[in-house]
């Protein structure tokens, strides 16, 4: 089992910048695939990035790319999500999980979770 806590989210202006951390305890960090989701109010959870085991391979949702950038220290056990130029529109909870399985950008197929962060920006 993985446990997760995310930290980092906050109150920010439009174009100003966050640093998303996701620390993980328990079994291996480097075992799983880790992605971060967003959901806002009265809207279904999506993806936003996921990073390979290894931390060289990732991908994001087209929504963020160019602005974010998803990375990995499994020595230190934590994911990052650097969130630059951000916008009104990426106001959301942001939440850390883990993957055992082949890449995915289904929420379904993440096994572990943390309780989420909020990232509010303003215009």
């Amino acid at each position: 089992q993985v446990q997760l806590v995310e930290s980092g989210g906050g109150l920010v202006q439009a174009g100003e910048s966050l640093r998303l951390s996701c620390a993980a305890s328990g079994r291996t960090f480097g075992s799983y695939i880790m992605g971060w989701f967003r959901q806002a109010p009265g809207k279904e959870r999506e993806f936003v990035a996921r990073i390979s085991r290894s931390g060289i391979s990732t991908y994001y949702a087209d929504s963020v790319k160019g602005r974010f950038t998803i990375s990995r220290d499994n020595a230190k056990n934590t994911g990052y999500l650097q969130m630059n130029s951000l916008k009104p529109a990426d106001t959301a909870v942001y939440y850390c999980a883990t993957l055992l399985g082949l890449p995915s950008i289904n929420p379904g197929d993440y096994a572990y979770w943390g309780q989420g962060t909020q990232v509010t920006v303003s215009s």
